[in-house]
């Protein structure tokens, strides 16, 4: 057995003919009696105090140390009351992943893990209290792919502790912890018609914001971060370097997202449309730090910028501008007086790349090339999201298979033909 057993209500001593007697200690009936005692893998001792009567038990947690130990799954039980919290804000704090990335774990981790779970110690956690958390995330009314983002992230943190040996299983692993469904739901591309009518609706400066979007591909921060030395009007292209972000409500300049610097076809028409904006609206040099705040200063003239001469914020924009201009367009409804205009995810901004890949896949452009244009890192991606939008293949099948009989035939064939033959 690892250890042993002391008994601290008695203590051993040789009596006048030379016997081993049982003599009680000064702590006899205070306290818990037993104490187990191990030496630990890192060579220092390690005990648990159990009460008077269950010796027994003492026995058996020292001999399931020994198990773990020969097995290698020891966890030293100091450590493993570390709390939750504790150890994922330590986690968070040793992230090397983009600051973005880590500044929205840290949030979720904040607002949804912490108040629930945050305060039970890491060795304490059993499936049960996993599933009940879930429920309460349930019952909170958020998306189910909202959910699987955050339970992703404390899967994460657990895994990292079950690495750095303070858990022996990962809770949010077991079998009987189900994740959220997640229903896939189709891409509804906005007809042209609603595209332009909400871009009449924007105030003059941000109208050719629709073009960039539903002419180009870009995402709402690769709009607000489009530098007018990024265009080429004359070869026909954008390079999409830079975005506008917010790190914990700081603007910065950061590159598009997952680092997918690209380079996207820029018709004529939306050309023309930005050398008139640029005309009406001047391009503005706007100075931010490169991604975090504080980072080095970067400045870049922009082709969009806010009232104040600065980049323009999303916040600010999708509710003084966006939004409004979906309400007058028709899209959104008129929200009763002193209520906030509905939310509604499939009509943000990027409803403008949506409109874009719809076009492009109507006109027979193919799947890797849209991909490159969107910035998708797969081009599988794009095609999952997107294969719906394609022009089929049974049709692309009867016109073809009707072409070559028409024109074997020398004519429109028509069924009495076919029989008659």
């Amino acid at each position: 057995m690892a250890g042993h057993i002391q008994d601290r209500w008695f203590k051993s001593e040789t009596d006048d003919n030379g016997n081993e007697i049982k003599v009680k200690t000064d702590r006899y009936g205070k306290g818990l009696r037993y104490r187990a005692r191990y030496v630990g893998p890192d060579g220092t001792e390690k005990s648990k105090s159990f009460p008077d009567g269950k010796k027994r038990l003492a026995e058996k947690w020292l001999s399931h140390i020994e198990s773990d130990m020969g097995r290698g799954q020891y966890i030293d039980p100091k450590a493993s009351r570390t709390t939750f919290q504790q150890y994922a804000e330590r986690w968070v704090a040793a992230q090397t992943t983009d600051v973005a990335t880590q500044s929205g774990a840290e949030y979720r981790l904040r607002l949804h893990a912490y108040p629930h779970i945050g305060s039970r110690p890491l060795g304490s956690f059993q499936p049960e209290h996993i599933r009940a958390w879930f429920r309460e995330l349930q019952e909170k009314g958020l998306a189910a792919s909202y959910r699987r983002v955050i339970i992703s992230n404390v899967s994460t943190v657990f895994t990292a502790a079950v690495d750095d040996g303070l858990m022996g299983k990962n809770p949010c692993r077991a079998v009987s912890v189900k994740l959220p469904t997640v229903v896939p739901s189709r891409v509804r591309p906005w007809t042209s018609e609603r595209v332009f009518a909400v871009r009449a609706e924007l105030p003059e400066p941000y109208r050719a914001m629709v073009d960039a979007g539903g002419g180009c591909g870009l995402r709402q921060g690769e709009i607000f971060g489009l530098p007018v030395d990024e265009i080429s009007f004359l070869k026909g292209w954008l390079r999409i370097a830079y975005q506008v972000k917010l790190i914990n409500g700081h603007p910065v300049f950061a590159p598009p997202k997952r680092g997918k610097v690209r380079d996207v076809p820029l018709p004529e028409t939306v050309g023309q449309t930005f050398a008139a904006h640029m005309k009406h609206f001047p391009p503005v040099d706007v100075t931010l730090p490169w991604l975090v705040p504080g980072g080095t200063p970067v400045t870049k003239r922009l082709l969009f910028t806010a009232p104040d001469g600065g980049a323009v914020l999303r916040g600010n924009f999708n509710v003084h501008a966006w939004k409004p201009a979906l309400v007058a367009a028709g899209v959104l409804p008129e929200p009763e007086p002193g209520e906030r205009i509905a939310e509604s995810r499939e009509d943000g901004m990027h409803a403008l790349r949506h409109f874009y890949a719809s076009v492009l896949l109507d006109a027979g452009e193919n799947i890797k090339a849209l991909s490159g244009y969107l910035g998708h890192t797969d081009p599988g991606f794009t095609l999952r999201v997107y294969t719906h939008l394609m022009p089929s293949s049974e049709s692309r099948t009867r016109r073809a298979v009707d072409g070559m009989f028409r024109a074997a035939r020398g004519g429109d064939d028509g069924p009495e033909t076919a029989h008659a033959a």
